[in-house]
């Protein structure tokens, strides 16, 4: 870009003349000017060294017009040389277009001046006369040629002095839409921070303390208006690589009446009628259910009665800038951070939450087609976010080797094990077991860092889900999860990315695109859209929702190819029979916005319970102390576990020094109940449940726990 382009340009663009490009890794770029910041990262060495090459040639470009937009000299007041340089790039090519036309006439007049030379010295010859007409003929068409030549090189000086002559006009225009750009921007930040100084007014009014909680939950629903307090940009934004955009697709319900002739059933190609549209009603029987107590299977012993509240949260200042100012791009798992940040549950008891809605499994058991299982499973991975939408506290790092098992055999089905398997780079291995047909197995690595204004949480590892009768096997992968306005504002959450569901046994696939909140978006927040398609491409539902409330499932009856959207993109359009609802949220318990905002599941996981491991969370004494409201003391246990893990930590890495100046073999950490392998689906290294937790819980047998606590 050009220096006036750069003047005018979009917020996060960088000016390449005086960027510095450098390379962390053999994939990872980082792209710098200033504080502003971009992180890319490419697929390989060979493309990471194609798009560094790309880079460096576009600076050398950028640094060469830079040095001949200083060299221009005007007779232009100061204010719109920006405005003449801008047209001088344009204005310069079309010069040098002409020059090029000029040349190439010289040269048609050169050559044709030779050629009607040799006609008429052809004419001179004593030829039949025939031949004589012949020549003469062509003599004619060559003058013709030159004389359209030289309008044509007129034509091109007409129009470049008509783009002078108007350049004027041009540069009027583009500062009035520039200006009024700018008054739009204005005008939105003005009204964001007003909205958000009218909330934190209405919340410390004296008089409307009874209407405190109705507020608080309408704003914490909605999409949070403090965000334009602590989107400005500034010279500190760091950036890192989008999500490709999925293709886009158009939804368009038929009537059922002009369907019913069409031969195929539900699980075939996307021609249907509604009467195959027939997924039980009885699997949607729990998205109207009004509590998570309330769906219950009838083959499995009555349920346990669990608590429904615990001590609500005290009301502690804290100044978090204070805190946060030295910890700005360190990895979020090696900075000591006080409980007043979190929520009192461990990483791995938040894991344990993906299994609020696990009946979607259990009604995808029972589904004949592979692609109308797949849209149970999808909903399924969309509703572990629901709980997130309020929880912006931070769950405990678990200690290495602690774990927590949720044992639900003989009242939902499943039983449920977690385990901290690594600490840099924290890692849990989780494994669920249903006697209702179904294992879910996952190893999940947190990634975090903070960037100032937000904090960018990057769950890595696969998630695995398998049915015992028919094989399927699926594979998915969890989105990025960000929480805005760390330093000013109200907290909030977004979750932006795609999963892709992977059916490796039939090769069916699911595409969900979470879509990042915007300003300026008309789609509802917390948007969430996908295709089911099966292994040949062909799509057969629609799936549409939010990660917060609910997801739906339409049956495809038709799709065809719509317009060409501005981007260049062609849009499919699909025709669908009208949605049916697969998964709605839970509403949470009441003063849940004093309890952390734990769902009615959340509530039970930290519940003390008999015959656990010594290592479970439940038994982690600083989260105990949290819970309770005694947070000082919490602090003060929470710094005594974290030292005795450093020195555990220290008396490994000295074995491990001491193995190796005797030539001896060190494996380090083995974890208690998982054992590493390689995973024969994706491939990669993960660790997977060998067994023999349930047994020696059984004979309470825990000689092999370490003492973490």
């Amino acid at each position: 870009r050009t220096q006036a382009e750069m003047a005018h340009t979009c917020r996060g663009t960088i000016n390449l003349s005086t960027a510095h490009i450098d390379t962390e890794d053999s994939c990872n770029i980082v792209l710098s000017n200033g504080g502003r910041t971009y992180h890319l990262k490419a697929n390989s060495e060979v493309e990471r060294q194609r798009w560094v090459t790309a880079l460096e040639l576009a600076k050398a470009k950028a640094i060469r017009m830079r040095n001949n937009q200083s060299d221009d000299s005007g007779d232009e007041e100061p204010a719109s040389q920006s405005d003449k340089s801008e047209l001088h790039g344009p204005l310069k090519t079309l010069s040098s277009k002409l020059e090029d036309l000029s040349t190439c006439n010289e040269l048609i007049a050169k050559h044709g001046a030779a050629l009607q030379r040799s006609l008429s010295e052809l004419e001179n010859l004593r030829l039949p006369a025939d031949s004589g007409e012949k020549i003469k003929a062509v003599n004619e068409r060559a003058t013709l040629f030159r004389i359209t030549s030289n309008a044509m090189i007129n034509a091109c000086r007409d129009f470049l002095d008509l783009a002078e002559s108007h350049s004027r006009k041009w540069q009027r225009l583009l500062q009035h839409e520039r200006e009024q750009r700018i008054r739009l921007e204005e005008t939105i930040e003005q009204l964001a921070k007003q909205h958000n100084s009218l909330e934190r007014a209405c919340r410390g009014a004296p008089g409307l303390a009874s209407g405190t909680a109705s507020i608080s939950s309408t704003a914490k629903g909605s999409v949070p208006s403090a965000k334009g307090e602590a989107s400005d940009e500034d010279e500190e934004t760091e950036y890192f690589d989008a999500m490709e955009d999925a293709p886009a697709f158009i939804t368009v319900t038929a009537d059922p009446k002009h369907h019913r002739r069409s031969g195929s059933n539900l699980s075939g190609a996307s021609e249907g009628h509604p009467e195959d549209w027939n997924l039980e009603d009885s699997v949607f029987e729990s998205s109207n259910q009004s509590s998570y107590n309330e769906s219950t299977g009838k083959d499995l012993l009555p349920r346990k009665r669990r608590r429904s509240r615990i001590p609500d949260k005290p009301n502690y200042s804290l100044n978090l800038w204070s805190i946060m100012k030295n910890c700005i791009g360190k990895e979020l798992s090696k900075i000591p951070m006080p409980v007043n940040f979190n929520e009192p549950l461990s990483m791995l008891q938040r894991l344990t939450e993906d299994l609020e809605y696990h009946e979607l499994l259990d009604k995808a058991v029972k589904c004949e087609s592979s692609t109308e299982q797949m849209c149970f499973v999808a909903a399924f991975s969309v509703s572990s976010y629901s709980t997130t939408v309020h929880r912006t506290a931070k769950p405990f790092n678990p200690l290495l080797g602690e774990t927590f098992e949720l044992d639900r055999l003989e009242e939902l089905g499943f039983r449920s094990l977690c385990e901290q398997v690594s600490h840099h780079p924290p890692a849990a291995a989780h494994h669920v077991y249903s006697r209702r047909g179904w294992t879910l197995w996952q190893d999940i690595t947190i990634s975090s860092k903070f960037r100032g204004k937000y904090l960018s949480i990057m769950p890595l590892g696969a998630i695995h889900l398998e049915f015992h009768s028919s094989g399927n096997h699926y594979v998915w992968r969890k989105v990025t999860s960000t929480v805005h306005n760390i330093i000013v504002g109200k907290l909030w959450i977004d979750q932006s990315g795609e999963i892709e569901i992977v059916n490796h046994k039939s090769k069916d696939k699911c595409q969900l695109k979470f879509t990042p909140y915007s300003y300026f978006s008309r789609d509802v927040p917390r948007k969430v859209t996908g295709v089911v398609s099966d292994a040949d491409g062909k799509a057969h539902y629609v799936m549409s929702g939010t990660w917060d409330e609910k997801m739906e499932c339409s049956k495809i009856i038709h799709s065809s190819h719509g317009s060409t959207s501005t981007e260049g993109k062609q849009k499919t359009v699909y025709q669908t029979l009208s949605p049916k609802v697969l998964w709605r949220k839970y509403p949470l318990p009441e003063n849940a916005e004093n309890m952390y905002f734990f769902s009615e599941l959340a509530l039970t996981l930290n519940e003390p319970e008999e015959r656990v491991a010594p290592t479970d969370s439940r038994l982690r004494p600083d989260q105990r102390l949290m819970e309770s409201g005694r947070w000082d003391e919490a602090n003060v246990e929470k710094q005594r576990l974290e030292e005795k893990q450093r020195a555990v930590r220290r008396r490994r890495e000295a074995e491990a020094v001491e193995a190796l100046e005797e030539g001896k073999d060190y494996e380090g950490y083995i974890p208690l109940w998982f054992e590493r392998k390689v995973d024969a689906v994706t491939g990669e290294l993960i660790c997977v449940y060998k067994g023999g937790y349930w047994e020696a819980k059984d004979k309470q047998d825990w000689s092999v726990c370490p003492d973490i606590f």
